[in-house]
Parts: C-alpha cells; structure tokens; sequence
C-alpha cells in the first residue's frame, strides 16, 4: 500500500511540475541556464534567487494543499507559514548542493524533490506536534484480527509472544525505544529524531540493528518474520 501510495503521489506531483514548468519564463527550465545563474553574482544571481524561490513556494504549496485533508484545524495563515518555510530550508539545500545536480534530470525536478521533502517533513511534525510519541515497548499496537484460522492464530500468538520477548532480552534500551516507535507505532522518523535530539541517519542505523537483532533471535528461536510483517516501520 505504502508504494502504491508513493508512486499516485508520484504521478501527481509529476502532473504538477510539468504544469509549473510550462507556466514558467522562456528558459526558466533549462539546467545550465539555472546553474550559470545561480553561480553568477549580482543582480543576474538575484533574480536567479528571486525564480527559484517562486517555484519552491509553488511546489510548497501544492504538498500542503494536498495533504491539507489531513492536518486537522490547522489554519490555512499555518500551512502557508510551513510551505514559505519549507521553500526557504529547500532553497538553501540547493545552494550547498549545486555541484551535486548531475543532470539526470531537469534542474527544476531535481530541485523540486528538495521542496517535496522539507514540506512533507514539517506538515509531519506539524501533525504530530503534542501528541505523545509512545516509547516504551509494553506500549504495543493493537493488530486488526482478520478471521485466521485457529492453528493461525495459535502460530501468530506465538510469533507475537516470541518477538516480545526478542524485544525485551535482545535488544538495548535505546533500541527498544527506536524499535517501538517507528516500527511498532508507526511515529514519523523525523518527529522521532526531533523528540530524541538525534537526526535521521542515527535513528535508520539503531532501526537496522535493532531488525537484525530480532531476525537473528527469532532464528535461535525457530522463527522468522518475512519483511512486510510487524518488523517493518
């Protein structure tokens, strides 16, 4: 569900910034033309600056319209506070990464993806802003019953009760932490990391480590967990 997700939102954005870039000046769409500008100092760069700055507010806004369903009574002075701040932190992504862009695509795409993330990270936190990130691993969700069959929901019980206990024995607390959170509670990994002090690469490597740990556990145990099961966030 979650690529099927990925790839509609994919297909829309892709809808969008074919849109953007028709409506954009003659020539605002060529790479090397941004890439002179952008490098060029004066009052070329800053009309440069100025262009681009629009079309990361475009893309801004367009990530917070679409999520706009489900960001609950914020207002809309708010969503367009967080899509200006998201155009500003994805204009300055780009200009630390310039010599990065290798033309695989147009400039206006690449950068584009900039904008996509700053604003998906901050209506994220924004969503998620009060509410109680739940750490600890008693703290487990309650998983939907789909009408399994009686040796099923035997074999699942005991998954279920094997994992809690790989979980409790196997891991360090701070794994135990991170595990609970992203995989079990589902909490965005950028709410986490901000919660925690931490970034993002550090709370993917604790994830990793913690998933090896319990496969390896439940392998001692006679007992695997396939890929899309709960050790998955």
């Amino acid at each position: 569900m979650h690529l099927i997700a990925q790839a509609r939102r994919s297909r829309i954005y892709a809808g969008w910034v074919s849109g953007a870039s028709r409506t954009a000046e003659p020539g605002a769409d060529d790479s090397q033309q941004w890439l002179d500008a952008l490098r060029s100092s004066g009052a070329e760069r800053d009309a440069a600056l100025v262009r681009l700055h629009e079309l990361l507010l475009r893309g801004a806004r367009f990530e917070t319209r679409r999520r706009r369903a489900g960001m609950g009574d914020v207002s809309n002075a708010e969503l367009e506070d967080l899509a200006v701040q998201a155009a500003d932190d994805a204009m300055v992504a780009i200009l630390a990464k310039l010599d990065a862009f290798r033309g695989e695509s147009r400039f206006t795409t690449w950068a584009y993806k900039f904008v996509l993330l700053e604003a998906g990270v901050k209506l994220r936190r924004r969503a998620w802003q009060g509410r109680e990130v739940m750490l600890d691993a008693e703290a487990w969700p309650a998983f939907a019953a789909s009408g399994p069959s009686a040796q099923q929901a035997v074999e699942d019980a005991e998954l279920l009760e094997a994992i809690r206990e790989a979980i409790a024995t196997a891991l360090t607390p701070h794994q135990r932490e991170v595990f609970t959170a992203l995989a079990l509670n589902g909490v965005p990994i950028d709410v986490l990391s901000d919660r925690l002090g931490t970034n993002r690469g550090a709370l993917y490597k604790t994830l990793h480590d913690a998933r090896r740990k319990l496969r390896a556990s439940l392998a001692m145990a006679g007992l695997s967990v396939a890929d899309n099961q709960e050790m998955n966030a």
